[in-house]
Protein backbone atom coordinates (compact mmCIF):
# COMPACT_ATOMS: atom_id res chain seq x y z
CA UNK A 1 0.00 0.00 0.00
CA UNK A 2 2.89 2.47 0.81
CA UNK A 3 3.34 5.16 2.25
CA UNK A 4 0.22 7.60 3.04
CA UNK A 5 -0.25 11.19 3.98
CA UNK A 6 -3.28 13.19 6.05
CA UNK A 7 -3.53 16.24 7.56
CA UNK A 8 -3.53 16.18 11.22
CA UNK A 9 -5.66 18.91 12.62
CA UNK A 10 -5.03 17.40 16.29
CA UNK A 11 -1.41 17.57 15.89
CA UNK A 12 -1.31 21.29 14.63
CA UNK A 13 -3.66 22.67 17.47
CA UNK A 14 -1.01 21.15 19.63
CA UNK A 15 2.10 22.93 18.19
CA UNK A 16 0.17 26.12 18.04
CA UNK A 17 -0.67 25.42 21.73
CA UNK A 18 3.06 24.47 21.98
CA UNK A 19 4.34 27.42 20.16
CA UNK A 20 1.96 29.73 22.02
CA UNK A 21 2.36 28.70 25.57
CA UNK A 22 6.19 28.27 25.40
CA UNK A 23 6.70 32.01 23.50
CA UNK A 24 8.42 30.65 20.34
CA UNK A 25 8.02 34.05 18.71
CA UNK A 26 10.34 32.85 16.04
CA UNK A 27 8.09 30.09 14.77
CA UNK A 28 5.47 31.35 12.16
CA UNK A 29 2.67 29.64 12.94
CA UNK A 30 0.50 29.71 9.68
CA UNK A 31 3.35 28.27 7.56
CA UNK A 32 4.00 25.48 9.95
CA UNK A 33 2.02 22.40 8.66
CA UNK A 34 0.95 18.92 10.27
CA UNK A 35 1.05 15.29 8.59
CA UNK A 36 0.43 11.92 9.88
CA UNK A 37 2.04 9.63 8.35
CA UNK A 38 0.86 6.03 7.48
CA UNK A 39 3.13 2.93 6.49
CA UNK A 40 6.61 4.28 7.02
CA UNK A 41 9.35 2.07 6.51
CA UNK A 42 11.96 3.92 8.87
CA UNK A 43 13.04 2.55 12.23
CA UNK A 44 12.55 4.23 15.45
CA UNK A 45 11.78 7.47 14.08
CA UNK A 46 8.28 8.94 15.71
CA UNK A 47 8.04 12.55 13.57
CA UNK A 48 10.45 14.44 11.32
CA UNK A 49 10.20 17.64 10.26
CA UNK A 50 10.47 19.29 6.83
CA UNK A 51 11.39 22.33 5.34
CA UNK A 52 10.97 24.69 2.03
CA UNK A 53 14.31 25.25 1.28
CA UNK A 54 15.28 28.65 -0.18
CA UNK A 55 15.95 27.75 -3.99
CA UNK A 56 12.11 26.03 -3.52
CA UNK A 57 10.53 29.25 -1.88
CA UNK A 58 11.72 30.93 -4.47
CA UNK A 59 10.92 28.77 -7.55
CA UNK A 60 7.28 28.35 -5.80
CA UNK A 61 7.16 32.09 -4.63
CA UNK A 62 6.04 31.13 -1.28
CA UNK A 63 7.36 31.99 2.10
CA UNK A 64 9.48 29.51 4.33
CA UNK A 65 7.65 26.94 5.59
CA UNK A 66 7.69 23.80 7.76
CA UNK A 67 6.10 20.14 8.01
CA UNK A 68 6.15 18.28 10.75
CA UNK A 69 5.00 14.40 10.06
CA UNK A 70 4.10 12.98 12.83
CA UNK A 71 4.22 8.94 12.13
CA UNK A 72 1.14 7.33 13.43
CA UNK A 73 2.24 3.57 14.36
CA UNK A 74 5.02 5.27 16.48
CA UNK A 75 3.61 8.76 18.01
CA UNK A 76 -0.01 7.64 18.40
CA UNK A 77 0.55 5.26 21.09
CA UNK A 78 1.98 7.78 22.86
CA UNK A 79 1.21 9.26 26.36
CA UNK A 80 0.73 12.73 26.17
CA UNK A 81 3.45 14.12 27.52
CA UNK A 82 6.07 12.09 25.15
CA UNK A 83 3.53 13.87 22.06
CA UNK A 84 4.36 17.56 23.48
CA UNK A 85 7.89 16.57 24.35
CA UNK A 86 8.04 15.03 20.50
CA UNK A 87 6.81 17.88 19.05
CA UNK A 88 8.76 19.90 20.99
CA UNK A 89 11.61 18.15 19.66
CA UNK A 90 10.91 19.14 16.34
CA UNK A 91 10.31 22.62 16.82
CA UNK A 92 13.52 22.85 18.21
CA UNK A 93 14.86 22.08 14.58
CA UNK A 94 12.68 25.37 13.36
CA UNK A 95 16.08 28.18 13.71
CA UNK A 96 15.46 31.65 14.75
CA UNK A 97 15.38 33.27 11.78
CA UNK A 98 12.44 30.82 10.49
CA UNK A 99 14.12 30.47 6.99
CA UNK A 100 13.40 27.11 5.78
CA UNK A 101 16.64 25.58 7.34
CA UNK A 102 17.06 23.57 9.91
CA UNK A 103 19.15 23.80 13.44
CA UNK A 104 20.80 20.57 14.30
CA UNK A 105 21.06 18.38 16.98
CA UNK A 106 24.69 19.37 18.35
CA UNK A 107 23.96 22.50 20.43
CA UNK A 108 20.77 22.59 20.15
CA UNK A 109 18.29 19.71 20.81
CA UNK A 110 18.88 17.61 23.51
CA UNK A 111 16.73 15.50 25.95
CA UNK A 112 17.97 17.65 28.91
CA UNK A 113 16.87 20.99 26.41
CA UNK A 114 13.35 19.14 25.37
CA UNK A 115 12.47 18.20 29.36
CA UNK A 116 13.28 21.52 30.25
CA UNK A 117 11.12 23.14 27.94
CA UNK A 118 8.60 20.64 28.72
CA UNK A 119 8.61 21.89 32.43
CA UNK A 120 8.25 25.37 31.26
CA UNK A 121 5.11 24.55 28.98
CA UNK A 122 3.52 22.94 32.46
CA UNK A 123 4.47 25.59 34.18
CA UNK A 124 3.00 28.28 31.73
CA UNK A 125 -0.17 26.05 31.35
CA UNK A 126 -0.52 26.01 35.46
CA UNK A 127 -0.33 29.95 35.35
CA UNK A 128 -2.73 30.13 32.78
CA UNK A 129 -5.19 27.88 34.65
CA UNK A 130 -5.02 29.98 38.28
CA UNK A 131 -4.94 33.03 36.29
CA UNK A 132 -8.52 32.61 34.73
Amino acid sequence: MGLRYAEASDVKRLVDEIVDDLGLFHVVPQFVYCYRSRGSESRGTVARIHGLGRIWQDALRRPPSYVIEVISERYDPLSQEDKEKTLIHELLHIPMGFSGGFRPHKGYISRIEVDRLYGKLLERRSLKRSAS
